[in-house]
């Protein structure tokens, strides 16, 4: 998108009629396609690929911490209820064998140029615990030492303070994500979280002072009991606490796949106009605060990388959401962890007793995943285009690939004319563009060139699109 400060345009009525559910496209094929067939050797085959490619890539690794203290009601995450820290020192054995096995699997040339930490509650490890991780893997990759590097960690500010945040400083992490969700008492009891305002600007003044690069904050529409004056405190709250980027996600009750949602009453959920209205006053607040709508539920600062990287139009997408360091290959470890490997993607066991099982056997816990292939890969780069950058050079597309888009994508190209119709784009005889009306429907853009979504009935496994 060219100017993604400026071209976005909220129209209500055109966003209900178009709202369905649909990928959030982190991946594509997207995790409903992995399958059991794709195993352990299937990703070992896919490491040597990389490891023999002309310029390895770099790696990014994702390390899952499962526990948390306390059940969110909303969340959909992998996650165990644990009272005990100690609960976590077995996990920590097991990531350390698994570390043990995927480890020397990658040419030791091969540097870690991004960390996350995620889950679950990654800040479940005391400081000690977490020393520990960092060692393992250290021990078994080698981290770059570039300035750019991006080490990150999500932290539930209810479990820590500044000496936690100040240990993690010194153990590398220099970008952290604090999860908030809404700052009203009522919204607050009804999902289980009280977290107040000033135990959360504790944890990120200490991140501030131990020198991270950057800080961010989860916030989520569509809650229980939420309201528009409740939530727009809750903005100006998160704007005062001045965060480096605001991802404002849009709350997916699914209670049959997600058994603590079951607690949430749905008579208490917002109707869709009314979630409609939360998501447009947190567009009209941040982006009066001076925050980008860099795309879906993303917005940063003006001189923030991600903004940066979108105009340079060198912003990609992963698992993570946006990334400016896309050309990872990306290692997931630990129980549930999502990796993406050259041309192909792997899920770890998702329960911990298979995890557990696969690594006392000596293996690496790989449970499913996905090899790409032509097809694949060519969807896949159209979509990450439209998610990241609003527009498609069709020409030169085509030239890259060896065929003729017009050709290759005409059942495509006719789902697009309905979306023109509407002003969602603009096509013409080389260019797509998602014009500032579309912006905000990226993914139902990017939907029309899902093969698999066209292909069978999936909707019900996705969130909605807004």
């Amino acid at each position: 998108m060219r100017h993604p400060t400026t071209a976005i345009a909220f129209d209500p009525e055109l966003i209900a009629r178009h709202d369905t559910a649909g990928p959030r496209y982190t991946s594509y094929p997207t995790v409903p396609q992995f399958h059991a067939d794709f195993g352990e050797a299937a990703l070992r085959a896919a490491i040597r690929a990389t490891n023999a490619a002309p310029g390895p890539r770099p790696l990014s690794l994702y390390v899952h911490v499962p526990f948390c203290f306390s059940p969110c009601f909303y969340c959909g995450c992998t996650r165990i209820i644990a009272r005990d820290p100690a609960r976590a020192d077995v996990y920590l054995t097991s990531l350390q064998k698994e570390l043990s096995l995927v480890g020397p699997l990658f040419d030791p040339g091969r540097t870690v140029r991004q960390l996350h930490v995620g889950g679950g509650t990654p800040n479940f490890l005391d400081a000690r615990r977490m020393r520990t991780l960092m060692g393992s893997l250290a021990r078994h990759f080698h981290f770059s030492s570039d300035a750019e590097r991006e080490f990150g960690i999500e932290v539930d500010p209810r479990y820590a303070d500044g000496h936690y945040v100040r240990a993690l400083g010194e153990l590398g992490f220099n970008r952290l994500s604090v999860g908030i969700q809404d700052f009203d008492p009522a919204v607050q009891v009804a999902v289980n979280r009280i977290q107040g305002v000033a135990q959360t600007r504790e944890v990120l003044e200490a991140a501030r002072r131990s020198g991270f690069a950057s800080v961010s904050v989860d916030l989520i529409y569509g809650l229980p009991r939420q309201t528009l004056e409740g939530f727009t405190r809750t903005l100006e709250a998160v704007i005062a606490l001045s965060p480096d980027r605001i991802a404002v996600y849009g709350y997916a009750h699914m209670p049959h796949l997600f058994k603590a949602q079951q607690q949430i009453e749905a008579g208490d959920l917002p109707d869709p106009s009314a979630r409609l209205a939360l998501f447009g006053r947190a567009l009209e607040v941040l982006c009066a605060a001076g925050y980008v709508y860099v795309g879906m539920d993303h917005f940063a600062r003006a001189e923030d990388e991600l903004v940066r990287a979108q105009r340079a139009s060198t912003l990609q997408r992963n698992f993570q959401g946006y990334s400016t360091h896309g050309d990872c290959d990306i290692v997931g470890l630990g129980v549930s962890a999502i990796g993406r490997i050259g041309d192909s993607y792997s899920q770890n066991a998702r329960d911990l007793a298979g995890y557990q099982a696969a690594l006392d056997a000596g293996h690496v816990p790989v449970a499913r995943g996905l090899t790409l292939g032509r097809d694949d890969l060519i969807r896949r780069a159209v979509i990450g285009q439209i998610m990241c950058h609003g527009e498609l050079d069709m020409p030169s597309f085509g030239q890259r690939y060896q065929l003729a888009f017009a050709d290759y994508f005409a059942a495509e190209l006719e789902r697009l004319h309905a979306l023109a119709a509407d002003g969602l784009v603009t096509l013409d005889a080389t260019m797509l563009r998602v014009t500032p009306r579309g912006r905000l429907l990226l993914r139902n853009v990017a939907m029309c060139f899902d093969a698999y979504l066209h292909r069978q009935s999936e909707s019900p496994r996705y969130s909605r699109t807004i």
